[in-house]
């Protein structure tokens, strides 16, 4: 106002900062900016003024869900005259609608995790949309997740299988050796890795394993309601975090693929200590809340004991394994680890072999290395002609 007084209007608008059209309606409008002024009234018809009240509310209130979109196109199906252009309009209408008269929506109710030592929390989620592969094939995996409630301290382990113990207990103890403490409780969503879901007369709810496993480091065992995941949420929102930080480090290093599965795992380590730097205060902070680690680990892995066939392997979970032929008759010790086998006869380990999942439509798999077959084939070459595990046989480095 005080611009006006030796400038144009236009002039006073530009050093005022704001439009010349609303210089010149101040200009001529008498009363002050700061006096009540009436709303302006509509400058175009309303495209909804004929169909809002008698259609459209009538739809909102049967069906309160309904999405915009789908309000959109089943009027413009009764109403082929109305324009494409109506939708931003109907869209506000529709969240302004919602806001005075629509239903209760769920209430998300934000925790203070004031209590350093108090709450850790594993899950698993899954990392097959990444389309990471290994030498040229897809690697179809999980992540299995932990993290600290108040620090935010993170530690993720890539799982081959699906959610069992044995990937929970190699995970969760891994994460907390590498925390080097042990929180008070731990949560966990319905895993049936941890939880018996499906048994109806279960007695206890907690498998015993897991138990065994949470009272090994003095944790209590908690977990959400089933299907709920939300009550899980200070680790479920973390999930896609980390799944985008993930495939940022990916685009940037340019390739999806990894020489093996180490460099895999020593890829998504990187990204998770980069992540944990970022909050090492209170890292450190909740460090000295947390209970003192065991002496030894738990066990994290299945034992079985099979024997070896004539055929120069054993058969465990629908997959072959192949061993020297010299073990043929014995039977072995065998550690299920989630990637690995280890194998004892006796009290001497053998070797480590890679663990093989079913094939598709629950078909047989083979883990098989030529080194164990190729003095036999030498003098029954007419062997390899019909071999069920013949193109697993050939060396792949």
């Amino acid at each position: 106002m005080k611009l006006r007084e030796t400038n144009g209007p236009v002039l006073a608008a530009a050093k005022a900062g704001f439009s010349a059209s609303t210089a010149y309606r101040v200009e001529h409008d008498p009363r002050l900016p700061s006096q009540k002024k009436p709303p302006r009234s509509r400058r175009r018809p309303d495209p909804l003024a004929g169909i809002w009240d008698g259609e459209i509310v009538a739809m909102l209130q049967a069906t309160p869900g309904l999405r915009a979109i789908a309000v959109f196109d089943e009027i413009r199906r009764r109403h082929p005259e109305i324009s494409p252009c109506v939708r931003r309009t109907l869209e506000r209408r529709m969240r302004a609608w919602r806001a005075l008269h629509g239903p209760d929506l769920d209430v998300i109710f934000r925790q203070e995790h004031d209590e350093p030592g108090r709450l850790g929390l594993s899950d698993f989620t899954d990392m097959g949309e990444l389309g990471v592969t290994i030498a040229g094939e897809r690697l179809d995996h999980r992540l299995y997740h932990f993290r600290l409630a108040f620090s935010g301290f993170e530690h993720a382990h890539v799982v081959l299988g699906g959610e069992s113990f044995v990937a929970l207990a190699e995970g969760l103890q891994n994460a907390l050796w590498a925390l080097g403490g042990v929180p008070e409780s731990h949560r966990t969503d319905s895993l049936s890795a941890a939880f018996r879901n499906l048994e109806r007369d279960a007695q206890e709810d907690l498998t015993r394993r897991y138990e065994e496993l949470c009272g090994h480091y003095g944790m209590r065992a908690t977990r959400n309601n089933p299907g709920v995941a939300h009550e899980n949420g200070a680790i479920e929102s973390s999930h896609g975090h980390l799944k985008r930080a993930i495939e940022d480090a990916l685009l940037l290093r340019g390739s999806r693929d990894f020489a093996d599965l180490a460099c895999y795992r020593g890829f998504v380590d990187e990204i998770v200590g980069r992540r944990n730097a970022r909050n090492v205060k209170r890292i450190d902070l909740e460090g000295a809340a947390l209970k003192a680690l065991p002496v030894h680990r738990a066990s994290d892995y299945e034992q079985t004991t099979v024997s070896v066939s004539s055929s120069c392997g054993f058969i465990l979970r629908k997959v072959f394994y192949s061993v020297p032929s010299r073990l043929i008759g014995h039977r072995l010790r065998v550690r299920l680890h989630d990637d690995r086998l280890e194998c004892f006869l006796g009290s001497t380990h053998l070797m480590t072999l890679s663990r093989g999942r079913p094939r598709p439509g629950g078909k047989r798999g083979h883990v098989v290395d030529y080194r164990h077959f190729i003095h036999a084939l030498r003098r029954k070459p007419m062997a390899l002609l019909n071999l069920v595990y013949r193109d697993q046989l050939f060396p792949r480095c």
